[in-house]
């Protein structure tokens, strides 16, 4: 049974979801990683030269691909549970599924100071990236995170060692009916 650590982009699961997997001993799977090798090029290219539409095909085929390894520490994009498919596909999978919640003004002072952001990172409505647009995006996945998920952290002010260590022992209690 793999770990999926769902939340918005910033909330740590690719920084928390590597030091889970050493911790457990299992290999980690960042479902952005995989989506760019599969296009050969960055997120915001496939954004910019396919659109959104193209770019979830691609996390959809690099999550249902992931999912079929067993015993992982899967970092799943900010956006794949917007789609039913990828939703049935995990639940169907009796994954363990972890919803990192972070509060907007932390997310942004993240996304905003890590390098790799502009670079590789497209807006995601006409807000520009700003606080405007983590709250309208929020708004509509949290929902989705929360009803998919066996387990939600709050990460906002918790150093990414200390998130993976409480994972450990969550994950280590036997799973609730």
């Amino acid at each position: 049974m793999s770990i999926l650590l769902v939340g918005y982009r910033g909330s740590g699961k690719t920084t928390v979801g590597q030091l889970l997997a050493a911790q457990l001993g299992k290999p980690f799977v960042d479902l952005d990683q995989r989506i760019i090798a599969l296009a050969g090029k960055s997120i915001k290219d496939i954004f910019a030269q396919h659109g959104e539409q193209h770019f979830r095909d691609l996390e959809t085929r690099a999550l249902l691909e992931a999912i079929r390894q067993p015993d992982q520490v899967i970092a799943v994009g900010g956006g794949a549970l917007d789609r039913k498919i990828n939703r049935d596909a995990i639940k169907a999978g009796r994954h363990r599924v972890v919803y990192l919640r972070c509060a907007p003004p932390e997310l942004l002072r993240r996304i905003v100071t890590d390098p790799g952001t502009a670079a590789n990172r497209p807006n995601l409505t006409a807000h520009g990236g700003g606080l405007a647009e983590i709250r309208a995006v929020l708004a509509r996945r949290e929902p989705r995170y929360r009803a998919s998920s066996h387990f939600q952290i709050t990460v906002t002010h918790k150093p990414p060692a200390k998130v993976a260590i409480k994972l450990v022992h969550w994950y280590r209690q036997p799973p609730r009916p």
